[in-house]
């Protein structure tokens, strides 16, 4: 580009476009009309330009061209699963997440044929010795063991045994794996703000770091390794930005405790705007959900087959799934700019605006007690329930529109039959030592009003 290009064109300054704005409106309040409010208290406006930005941002170091497409599979039988991770890479998958539910899982046949890409362990249990067969068993696999004691605690609303048990295996296991990894997809199901997701989650990592920070030694800070599960929901900005924003936040919190501030982010579609009725509009929903994931440098995508909560996992739907990602990335040319969200002023605005309202809450949590002392107090339960009630309020009023659930419906749609798992929040009476946060899609209470009413 020769210099000069632009020099015939006189800069326009925010508030010259402010002023034609409100000349072509006509007499409508310029605020009222175009300016809207999220629930994150983020004030929306109509246009973004250099003035929005109080310093040049830095470049990100996001690898947008890395991103890897996942394979999500619950491992009931070991063969089987095995079998059918090798399968989901002949077609494109590029890690394998694994939740084993139990200690009677052989890792050995299960990993044996896989030790070529890396591997996502959910282990539903706490294990120190299954953790260190799986990792001898693949030395030379990139392997992430997603164990959270503490997002087992908010989820289950108990230890997997007591705090101080559960700890001490935790610690056994951050340095087998010179790693931890922190469970944000609950807050998004819940319905916390992502102001509330991006500070429970930042707490939530601080927990850990408080208690584990004098067995780091020079070596072991500079090679830790953090992942975060976060579930994205279809505030498409937005959500970019919640993901740019999560780096800027651990960025920040890491160099405190002078350790790696790098991070790896797993990314899956949230749960809590997915439908029953007119359940296909599920898979635009996914579509733009991973796109904002890409945009925003996510490592690793697991997709959410459309029907994941209402039907037992099938080829069908998870095949769909898979080939949603694929064609982001090669039909799409999701992977083709490592940054491509950079500079972007309404994005950049976003991000550092999440980033310092997340901040000052997360300070907040800290300066009462902390995040753990905050679950069991039954504060963070308090305020995800009141932000999921507005929203929930706003759904009900159609403010937030799901397609073919609260506008546009199909009378003639019926799913009654169609049936194969419980689609709503199950209760069962049992003791727990803390109320835990319960995940609830927004559709549930006019998808129970309609099943009733089929004929």
């Amino acid at each position: 580009m020769s210099d000069g290009l632009f020099d015939e064109f006189n800069a326009v300054s925010a508030r010259q476009w402010k002023q034609k704005i409100q000349f072509d409106l006509q007499g409508a309040d310029y605020n009222e009309t175009l300016i809207w409010k999220s629930n994150e208290d983020i004030s929306v406006k109509p246009f973004y330009n250099a003035e929005d930005i109080k310093t040049l941002p830095e470049v990100s170091n996001t690898k947008a061209t890395q991103w890897r497409i996942c394979q999500t599979i619950f491992v009931a039988d070991v063969e089987k699963s095995s079998k059918k991770a090798l399968k989901a890479i002949e077609r494109g998958a590029e890690s394998i997440k694994f939740i084993i539910p139990n200690e009677d899982i052989s890792i050995q046949n299960l990993l044996e044929d896989l030790f070529y890409i890396p591997i996502l362990l959910e282990l539903q249990f706490l294990s120190e010795s299954f953790i260190e067969k799986a990792l001898s068993i693949s030395a030379k696999a990139q392997i992430y063991v997603q164990t959270d004691i503490i997002g087992n605690l908010a989820y289950s609303g108990n230890w997997f045994l007591n705090m101080n048990d559960d700890f001490s295996k935790f610690k056994t296991i951050i340095k087998q794996t010179n790693s931890f990894n922190i469970n944000g997809v609950l807050y998004q199901n819940a319905g916390a703000t992502m102001v509330q997701q991006l500070a429970y989650t930042l707490a939530h990592a601080n927990e850990y770091l408080n208690a584990i920070d004098g067995d780091f030694n020079s070596e072991t800070k500079q090679t830790f390794q953090i992942n975060f599960e976060i579930a994205v929901g279809s505030n498409y900005f937005f959500e970019i930005a919640k993901l740019r924003a999560l780096r800027i936040l651990w960025n920040t919190l890491a160099s405190e405790y002078q350790i790696n501030t790098q991070c790896h982010i797993s990314v899956t579609p949230t749960k809590r705007n997915k439908t029953l009725y007119d359940y296909n509009t599920n898979l635009l929903r996914t579509t733009t959900e991973c796109m904002s994931a890409i945009l925003g440098g996510a490592n690793t995508i697991c997709n959410l087959p459309f029907d994941a909560f209402y039907k037992k996992i099938n080829a069908f739907s998870e095949r769909m799934a898979r080939n949603q990602l694929l064609i982001l990335k090669h039909e799409s040319y999701f992977d083709k700019v490592n940054n491509p969200s950079d500079g972007a002023y309404y994005i950049e605005s976003l991000t550092h605006q999440l980033a310092e309202k997340s901040l000052i809450l997360f300070k907040d949590i800290e300066k009462n007690g902390g995040f753990l002392a905050q679950l069991k107090e039954g504060t963070i339960q308090r305020k995800i329930k009141e932000s999921a009630a507005k929203e929930q309020q706003q759904f009900n009023d159609a403010e937030i529109v799901l397609v073919g659930t609260n506008k546009h419906t199909n009378s003639k749609d019926v799913m009654k039959n169609e049936l194969e798992l419980y689609p709503f929040v199950k209760t069962h009476q049992r003791k727990t030592l803390i109320e835990p946060i319960i995940e609830k899609r927004l559709a549930e209470t006019i998808e129970q009003t309609r099943l009733k009413n089929e004929d």
